[in-house]
């Protein structure tokens, strides 16, 4: 089954659901560079269903046994180049939806193959929220799927991502997964525009708000942001360092919409919603006008996918700025709006082949220059930046916003069992198109979550 990959542009999180599948583009991909294998590392035994070093009990490995790779259809090109590249090892390459859309079906199989003990496939490209199960037990018998990466790669590599990009992956200690992408959010504008009408690109919140209500009175029409999308929430209140959904134990999340730091955000929107210069309709609903987006709160992805594939801006307008901050805020924070992450079965019988693979696919600089989107690993956005398809379009170099961006996503919008989308679909956008406002609605968007979290089994804390 070949399905949308689950919060990127190209297919639409994490548990994101934007309509970007026919915009989707496959990855480009070439030799390993310089990544360690498995068999550098202390956890390539071939123990027997003994506990290991790994924290796991290791099946009994078998040297050079068919490796399997679940893969979404947006990364199956790299995975193929891999294969091709690496003729040595022997690979069953699948497709399926990569948890797009919320589907639950690696969680569903998984449960299956735990319950008849074998299928599980040794690497699979998956949802941040899939690693919230697959990092425990399915069942007291059952061991967690996931395999924790920290004892089967070096402690170099893993520094060698972007800062707090692994946070998804993290549980109990350790890290269960490695991270493909990242979205992290950054102020966009068409300078052939903001030039025209002389307006200065505004560096924090406080500014942004000014020139809006600006906008609305100079060039009615003419749109500064949108909050009608399904992941809107992490565009704005993410980068407000709003409590919406923190963990503060493993099974403990705190739900507090009535902080400052959600009511400023909420009473910053609302009179540039009542104004027009912030839009109710989602940037992906159909027939939106892209040629009256003045500027956009948004991730890295926008640039391509959203101004020059969907909205077809013409080249040289559209530009990037750092994330806004709060007046008196020394330190800048932002939020992250798309990225999968790869997965090792803790299962696998080929620990060694299955830890190069997925390494491969998330640090080889010569892979991930061709990548969809801004990878997560700092020397592979690097080398992405370097590749003149992913910057020549834009009217000033985005390469210093988006590395400085990428390191400064706030942590504490935590990756949990449910997506965050539903909350904000199913109360906040019904209610912002009925004419209400945001501070008003933000208690009920508090009890979305609360709902969400206790049925997937959290406890909730509320301040």
């Amino acid at each position: 089954m070949t399905m949308r990959s689950s919060r990127t542009p190209t297919a639409p999180r994490r548990r994101r659901r934007l309509a970007l599948a026919a915009i989707a583009m496959a990855g480009a991909a070439a030799v390993l560079a310089g990544c360690a294998s498995a068999n550098d590392t202390p956890t390539a035994s071939s123990s027997s269903g003994s506990g290991s070093s790994a924290g796991f009990t290791e099946a009994k490995q078998v040297a050079n046994s068919e490796i399997t790779v679940w893969t979404d259809s947006t990364r199956l090109p790299d995975v193929q180049k891999y294969a091709k590249e690496n003729p040595g090892v022997k690979m069953n390459i699948v497709t399926f939806d990569g948890s797009a859309d919320g589907s639950t079906y690696l969680q569903t199989k998984v449960q299956l193959f735990d319950r008849t003990g074998k299928g599980w496939p040794d690497v699979v490209f998956a949802s941040p929220t899939d690693v919230t199960w697959a990092s425990v037990p399915t069942s007291p018998s059952a061991q967690p799927y996931a395999a924790p990466v920290d004892k089967l790669v070096p402690s170099s590599l893993l520094s060698g991502f972007a800062t707090g990009s692994l946070t998804p992956c993290q549980a109990s200690g350790h890290t269960y997964c490695l991270r493909n992408d990242i979205a992290q959010v950054v102020l966009w504008y068409n300078k052939t525009l903001m030039d025209k009408w002389g307006y200065q690109v505004p560096t924090t919140w406080e500014q942004y708000q000014a020139l809006g209500e600006k906008v609305a009175k100079q060039h009615p029409g003419y749109v500064i942001g949108a909050v009608g999308d399904t992941n809107s929430q992490e565009s704005y209140f993410w980068s407000s360092q709003c409590p919406a959904q923190q963990l503060v134990g493993p099974d403990t999340l705190k739900v507090d919409l009535s902080s400052p730091d959600c009511t400023r955000m909420a009473n910053l929107l609302d009179p540039l919603i009542a104004d027009k210069a912030i839009s109710t309709q989602g940037f992906f609903t159909q027939g939106f006008d892209g040629s009256k987006v003045l500027m956009a709160v948004g991730p890295s992805w926008y640039g391509q996918y959203l101004f020059n594939s969907a909205f077809k801006t013409p080249a040289k307008q559209i530009a990037a700025a750092a994330p806004l901050t709060w007046d008196g805020q020394p330190t800048t924070y932002t939020g992250d709006v798309g990225g999968g992450v790869w997965m090792i079965s803790s299962h696998s019988t080929n620990l060694k082949a299955a830890t190069a693979v997925a390494e491969w696919l998330t640090t080889s600089t010569e892979n991930l220059q061709g990548a969809p989107t801004y990878p997560a690993y700092s020397a592979g956005a690097k080398a992405w930046l370097a590749n003149p398809v992913n910057k020549d379009y834009f009217a000033n170099d985005v390469s210093p916003v988006f590395t400085a961006a990428a390191n400064e996503v706030w942590t504490g919008w935590s990756n949990t069992k449910f997506s965050d989308a539903t909350p904000w679909s199913n109360t906040v956008l019904p209610a912002l198109t009925a004419g209400k406002s945001l501070a008003a609605t933000l208690p009920a968007w508090q009890t979305a979550i609360v709902n969400e979290a206790k049925s997937v089994g959290y406890s909730v804390v509320t301040k």
